[in-house]
């Protein structure tokens, strides 16, 4: 009985310790817009619009539910896109009629490069919270008119849950996690390679330059032209030729502010089948506030 109990006790720790993107989901994480379509009706579908509310009542997908991007990724101080007070994500994740086993279909608009971004980082707080199914639309509200579905102009209000979750599930890191991380697991920079090299920064950004021992992977080969997302074939050896084969290494990807680093960190996780993949919320605008933290520039070898 005891080596029986001991074994039931090391069984759950090791499910304990698992990384939480390792749990099966039921959906594929990008789906096509004639999936939707085909879905609309089934009641585990709860379509997330988070274009602005105007743009919303102009026209979108019927039954979607409209919670701006900006509720999702707040300021906190001079940090941009930063996670809601726990709370609060609670409270906008059961507002928004979603459950644990939701099929939730995050639908932005792609009109900028950066447009793209907003899904992947909404997504990703998603599954923070413990929503496991989550998928993005590929191509967005763009796409969707583009092919002459169908539009609808009726606000939608949906019935709100009771949702929570005890704790996150280390899916965002912060600055005192990457530090002590530094030299020890694989850090990927998701920005473009001249903000990468440290020739090029954003204003909101102290110092040019990478967190140290940093790759680059720029979240701009994860798309088309057109703004759609490569398929697993094409992305696969991108990722594998930076990242390299070990699919159970911990990987950290870091950006400017936490919104585009979302987007390999959603594609590695969860189309890719990366088991250990995380994002630093404040990214380079926070680590170049810091004197004390390490900021390499020049060209990666």
């Amino acid at each position: 009985m005891r080596k029986t109990r001991w074994l039931m006790v090391f069984i759950a720790l090791f499910l304990m310790g698992l990384p939480m993107t390792a749990l099966a989901r039921e959906t594929d994480a990008v789906v096509s817009t004639d999936w939707l379509q085909k879905n609309l009706t089934n009641p585990k579908v709860i379509v997330v619009d988070i274009r602005k509310v105007e743009d919303y009542k102009a026209g979108h997908i019927p039954g979607a539910v409209n919670v701006f991007y900006g509720a999702w990724a707040v300021k906190r101080g001079d940090l941009l896109n930063e996670l809601p007070p726990w709370d609060d994500l609670m409270d906008l994740i059961g507002n928004a009629g979603i459950e644990k086993s939701s099929w939730v279909v995050v639908v932005g608009k792609m009109e900028k490069v950066v447009d793209q971004f907003d899904m992947t980082r909404v997504a990703w707080t998603l599954k923070s919270a413990g929503v496991e199914n989550v998928s993005i639309l590929n191509g967005g509200e763009d796409k969707w008119q583009k092919e002459g579905k169908t539009i609808s102009q009726d606000a939608v209000k949906p019935k709100a849950k009771s949702y929570s979750s005890s704790m996150s599930r280390n899916l965002f890191v912060d600055k005192a996690y990457v530090a002590n991380s530094v030299g020890k697991l694989t850090l990927i920079d998701a920005r473009a390679p001249a903000f990468y090299s440290g020739k090029e920064k954003l204003p909101f950004v102290a110092k040019a330059g990478r967190i140290k021992g940093s790759l680059n992977l720029p979240a701009s080969m994860i798309f088309t032209p057109e703004g759609l997302f490569r398929g697993k074939s094409e992305l696969a050896p991108v990722a594998e030729k930076v990242t390299g084969s070990d699919l159970n290494k911990e990987i950290i990807v870091i950006c400017d502010s936490g919104r585009v680093a979302t987007s390999w960190a959603f594609v590695m996780a969860d189309v890719l089948g990366y088991k250990n993949v995380k994002v630093y919320d404040g990214s380079m605008q926070e680590w170049s506030l810091d004197s004390l933290m390490p900021i390499e520039t020049s060209t990666q070898p």
